[in-house]
């Protein structure tokens, strides 16, 4: 049976915190707040859009004004899943919680979870700590040209990270490897994700390929995904969130290179139609330039964004809702090159849906996903509070 015509649409902006939360201290994020401190460090942002849909509202961003009558309802939300991760922020944001977070490795991971792998690829591995992968591709890449072996390395997340060359590992052995990892790293070891990191160029000129790819562990439990799916709706999604789901609850997913590619792909594809949810990610605002505290690039990503909005909503109408929120926090000003403890700003958008209003603080991510659910024709206590029509 084909179900009633809906459209909608979710855009993560992913990194994009708007101050600390309350258990910020337990994950060392005390003064986190990526907007706050990023327009200060600037000296005030220019987001002309973004404020016009309200950010200003959510809270005091040097150089976003309040609006009297902003174009969105707008608020922000608190995670109460355990953990900071794009993959924790993201199921919770489509109704799924985690009472226990993905295990960790600040000391690098287990002598044995490293001989298990090192056995299974046949050669030894590099570095073994927690680190920014650009700079542990210009400590390692060196002696990983030399010898051989792989790249391994971790954060304040729960990711195995593997990175290699692809003159001297081809591509689909990285993928090989990750695969062998994945399939070793479940138990007490299951990190949320293996990643795949491509690399190329000489010695001081390493540079990632968008070739990027994410071995997930599956959702612990059903999302609002699985409910669009099995009600024959469309879940598609554009850049890496079906690899967050491990394609659980999604029926189509374009993957991108970067957000202006990401955002030529959202284009191209809502254009084309489709029944159901669109659910994007724009990742540079995190991957190029939060980890990589570079509070410059992430002022331009968030510019670039403000730029298409204004020119793509329009397009939307009157009767299709555009969400905008994030997963998690990446404060660039901070020391850390980490994700952050945040609220993030909730943004709804759509003339017929939503009228302007303070949505004020949202106790869970959840509320995404009830309101999705609410707007489709489900039951949206199921999942959280809904927010549609305030």
């Amino acid at each position: 049976m084909t179900p009633v015509h809906r459209q909608a649409m979710l855009l993560i902006i992913d990194g994009w915190g708007i101050g600390e939360a309350p258990d910020a201290a337990e994950y060392h994020d005390e003064g986190s707040a990526t907007m706050q401190n990023l327009a200060a460090w600037a000296g005030g942002l220019t987001l002309p859009t973004f404020q016009r849909l309200g950010l200003g509202n959510i809270a005091p961003i040097q150089g976003i004004d309040p609006m009297a009558q902003p174009l969105a309802s707008y608020g922000r939300m608190r995670e109460i899943s355990k953990g900071k991760d794009s993959t924790t922020g993201h199921w919770e944001l489509l109704g799924l919680t985690l009472e226990v977070p993905f295990p960790t490795y600040p000391g690098g991971f287990p002598p044995a979870v490293i001989e298990a792998f090192s056995e299974r690829i046949g050669r030894p591995v590099l570095a073994n700590k927690p680190a920014s992968g650009t700079a542990v591709i210009d400590e390692y890449g060196p002696e990983h040209l030399r010898s051989g072996a792989p790249i391994v390395y971790t954060s304040a997340d729960s990711v195995f990270q593997l990175a290699a060359h692809t003159d001297v590992v081809p591509l689909e052995t990285i993928y090989a490897w990750c695969e062998e990892a994945r399939d070793l790293l479940q138990g007490e070891h299951g990190v949320s994700r293996v990643i795949a990191r491509p690399f190329v160029g000489p010695p001081g000129a390493f540079r990632r390929t968008y070739d990027r790819k994410d071995f997930s562990l599956p959702p612990t439990g059903p999302t609002f995904l699985d409910t669009l799916m099995e009600s024959g709706y469309d879940v598609v999604t554009v850049g890496k969130v079906d690899y967050l789901f491990n394609g659980q609850g999604v029926t189509e997913a374009v993957h991108t290179e970067g957000n202006t590619d990401g955002m030529r792909a959202i284009e191209t594809r809502f254009r084309q139609g489709f029944n159901g949810l669109m659910f994007c990610n724009l990742i540079d605002t995190d991957q190029n330039y939060g980890h990589r505290n570079d509070c410059a690039g992430y002022q331009r990503a968030l510019e670039e964004i403000d730029a298409w909005l204004a020119t793509f909503l329009p397009e939307l109408g009157a009767e299709i809702p555009l969400l905008i929120a994030s997963d998690h926090g990446n404060d660039p000003t901070t020391p850390s090159t980490d994700h952050s403890r945040e609220y993030v700003p909730l943004l709804a958008y759509s003339p017929r849906w939503f009228h302007g209003t303070d949505l004020g603080t949202r106790e869970s991510f959840r509320d995404v996903a009830a309101t999705l659910a609410e707007y489709f024709g489900f039951d949206p206590a199921v999942w959280g509070t809904s927010v549609l029509g305030q």
